[in-house]
């Protein structure tokens, strides 16, 4: 599969979310060419503020692969990540992100900040923007228009 068929994934994962009365965001893990784990955010039904859709599905490749380092995935994320998210991608030692629409209030991979650029890591990825941005941005823009 190419990045627009695993983004559209990523995207029916968002829908989910969305589904349950959270932000619509998906994610969704990949190792050479194979699904590894998905995820969508989740922090109001687990009451747990690190339940984004990045982190539910970091954490379920890193129990799938038994091993906290994720070599040369790649992580396809309908929103930019925020920077606790980018964090957790430098720790796991992420390959690639390839992300759907950007995020100018929260986004750390060029929207609001940089984190790859702006601190030292021992650790870096490489970045795709914009991968279905809009129907990713049209999905998060009716969301929050009905919540108003």
């Amino acid at each position: 599969m190419n990045d627009e068929q695993w983004m559209q994934r990523a995207l029916e994962l968002a829908k989910r979310a969305e589904a349950a009365g959270e932000v619509p965001v998906g994610a969704v893990i990949v190792l050479n060419g194979e699904l590894v784990s998905e995820g969508w955010n989740q922090p109001i039904s687990a009451s747990d503020p690190s339940a984004h859709a990045e982190i539910i599905a970091l954490r379920a490749a890193g129990r799938k692969l038994d091993n906290y380092r994720l070599l040369d995935t790649e992580l396809y994320v309908t929103l930019e990540p925020c920077p606790m998210c980018v964090g957790a991608m430098l720790h796991a030692r992420v390959k690639r992100v390839i992300y759907a629409a950007t995020d100018p209030k929260t986004g750390a991979l060029g929207g609001a900040y940089d984190l790859l650029t702006s601190v030292s890591h021992n650790h870096s990825f490489e970045v795709t923007k914009g991968v279905l941005a809009e129907q990713s941005g049209e999905m998060l823009r009716a969301f929050f228009r009905n919540r108003r």
